[in-house]
């Protein structure tokens, strides 16, 4: 057993704070696990609570980081993973925190599929093949990706799309108008056959 003989508040990170047992300094926990744990001097520790500590506080660490990364948006469960183990936390912990996050509702691949497909038609329209695509490198279920991709409609994305992009071409003739508009078009994942029937409808709308 050792004997927790100071606990003293660090300088640069106020939420934190040092633990010395046996008058050695031993190890930094956040102020929320020296609550939680009711540690304070006289407080005896095995080698083996003084581990449990440690992962405790890393668990908590990395669950802050995660937050802060979801805060702006949802993520796929692999774009957390990728994102803590950039950090210095271990794949135990790293998996602790996501089933954590999946457990509480914020790690959730087919809510996430339907947000990136809603926001991709909103601000940015793609084709299925692409928007399934970009799902898959995201680390989504095939299945999952697969089944939110063929919701969409590759026509009326093109349509949508293409009337984003011929706005910012000008006074132009026909064939530098298909020629920009079918590139634009083809970068987004559409075919041919898409792409050439909303160039044309969108050619005949501009001249009316």
């Amino acid at each position: 057993m050792r004997t927790i003989t100071a606990i003293e508040g660090q300088k640069r990170k106020k939420e934190r704070v040092n633990i010395f047992l046996d008058g050695t300094f031993a190890l930094s926990l956040s102020l929320r696990v020296v609550a939680e744990a009711g540690l304070k001097p006289s407080v005896e520790l095995t080698e083996s609570q003084v581990d449990e500590l440690r992962k405790t506080d890393d668990f908590y660490s990395a669950l802050e980081t995660a937050l802060g990364y979801l805060s702006p948006r949802p993520r796929s469960q692999r774009e957390i993973h990728q994102r803590l183990r950039r950090g210095p936390w271990n794949e135990e912990t790293i998996e602790q925190t996501l089933c954590h996050l999946e457990r509480i509702g914020l790690v959730d691949d087919a809510a996430f599929a339907q947000f990136w497909k809603e926001n991709r038609t909103s601000f940015n329209p793609r084709s299925r093949r692409l928007l399934e695509m970009e799902l898959r490198q995201k680390g989504v279920d095939t299945q999952i990706a697969s089944d939110v991709a063929q919701e969409l409609d590759d026509e009326v994305g093109a349509y949508q799309a293409g009337q984003r992009k011929a706005r910012t071409l000008g006074k132009v003739d026909y064939p530098t108008f298909q020629r920009q508009l079918a590139e634009y078009l083809r970068r987004r994942g559409f075919h041919y056959e898409v792409i050439r029937h909303s160039v044309h409808r969108l050619w005949e709308k501009r001249n009316k």
